[in-house]
C-alpha cells in the first residue's frame, strides 16, 4: 500500500454503498477532502448526511466501495478501529458527557485511558483546550450546571484532546437554542481557521455557506435526496441541482427518438453543467464554469 501524503486526500470516499436491511441509504457516494479543508454535508433528513461521515469513523460498516483516512483502508477486516478513532474525531447532537464528572475530567478522560498519557500533561491540555473553547472559569462544572452550548463546547475539546487529524461534526447545533447556536458555530469557525479538517453535517445553511472551502469537484447525489458537498459557489447549490434536472430534459429533447439519453450522458455538457464518465444515476459529478 502507497504510504499516505500531503498531497493525497486525508479522507478518500469511493462509491460507497450503505445498506439497512434492505433499504439502502448511501449508493455510490464519492467524495476527496483534502488536509486542511471544511466540507458541509447538506441535504433534507434521510438522505444519509450522518451515515456518511459515522461511516468515516467506522461506526457504521459499508457494504461496498471503499473509505480510507490518511491511507487507511477502513474495510480492512484486520482494521483497527481503536488506532483511526485517534485520528477522527467526532462530535454528536447529544453532548453525550459523563454527568458525574467535571467539564476537565470529561476532557482528560480518553487522552489519560486510552493514550496512556500522563494527567499532569493531559491537564494542562484540558486547560489550553478550555480556554480554546471559550470555557475558562467553567473547568470544575459538572454538566448540569453547564448550558446546551457550553456542554457542546465541552464535547468539541474532548475530542480535541485526543489530537485528530479530521473532525467530524454531526449537527451539532440540531438540539440547541438559536442563542447557544451561535456559540458553538464560532467554535467550529476557529478551528477551521486554524487549519483542523472538518467535515460537518449541518442544516445551517448561511454557516455552511461560510465556512465551507470552494472546491473544483462534483456534487454527489444519494438516492434518499441530496448528500453533496458545498463548492466554489455555496449559494448555488440548490441551483446547480435545478439546473441539473433542466440538463436532463435538454438532453432527452436533443437525442433522437427512441434513443436513451442516459446511455449518452458520459462527457456531455449543456448549460455548464458536466457529466462525469461513466454515467451513474446516483453517482453524478457537476462543476460550474464561469461561476
Amino acid at each position: 500500500m502507497a504510504e499516505w501524503t500531503e498531497k493525497d486526500p486525508i479522507v478518500s470516499i469511493r462509491d460507497v454503498h450503505k445498506y439497512f436491511g434492505d433499504l439502502q441509504v448511501l449508493k455510490g457516494v464519492s467524495l476527496d477532502v483534502m488536509k486542511g479543508e471544511v466540507v458541509c454535508i447538506i441535504g433534507p433528513s434521510g438522505s444519509g448526511k450522518s451515515t456518511l461521515i459515522r461511516c468515516v469513523n467506522a461506526l457504521n460498516d459499508i457494504q461496498g466501495g471503499v473509505i480510507k483516512v490518511r491511507g487507511i483502508d477502513l474495510t480492512d477486516p484486520k482494521l483497527d478501529k481503536l488506532a483511526l478513532r485517534k485520528r477522527v474525531g467526532m462530535v454528536f447532537q447529544q453532548y453525550n458527557l459523563f454527568p458525574h464528572k467535571t467539564a476537565m475530567e470529561n476532557i482528560m478522560m480518553a487522552p489519560m485511558l486510552v493514550l496512556k498519557e500522563k494527567e499532569e500533561d493531559v491537564r494542562q491540555r484540558a486547560r489550553e483546550l478550555m480556554k480554546k473553547v471559550r470555557l475558562e472559569g467553567k473547568e470544575d462544572a459538572y454538566p448540569g450546571e453547564l448550558s446546551g452550548g457550553q456542554q457542546q463546547r465541552v464535547a468539541i475539546a474532548r475530542s480535541l484532546a485526543m489530537s485528530p487529524d479530521v473532525m467530524l461534526f454531526d449537527e451539532v447545533t440540531a438540539a440547541l437554542d438559536p442563542e447557544t447556536v451561535k456559540e458553538v458555530l464560532v467554535t467550529i469557525k476557529d478551528l477551521a481557521q486554524e487549519g483542523m479538517t472538518c467535515i460537518l453535517v449541518t442544516h445551517e445553511m448561511g454557516f455552511a455557506r461560510e465556512i465551507a472551502d470552494h472546491r473544483g469537484e462534483g456534487k454527489h447525489l444519494g438516492n434518499l435526496g441530496a448528500v453533496y458537498t458545498l463548492l466554489e459557489s455555496p449559494e448555488r447549490a440548490l441551483d446547480c441541482l435545478e439546473d441539473a434536472l433542466k440538463a436532463y430534459k435538454w438532453w432527452e429533447d436533443e437525442l433522437p427518438e427512441g434513443v436513451n439519453w442516459r446511455e449518452h450522458m458520459g462527457g456531455l455538457e449543456h448549460n455548464g453543467i458536466a457529466f462525469a464518465e461513466p454515467y451513474e444515476p446516483h453517482g453524478v459529478k457537476m462543476t460550474r464554469e464561469g461561476r
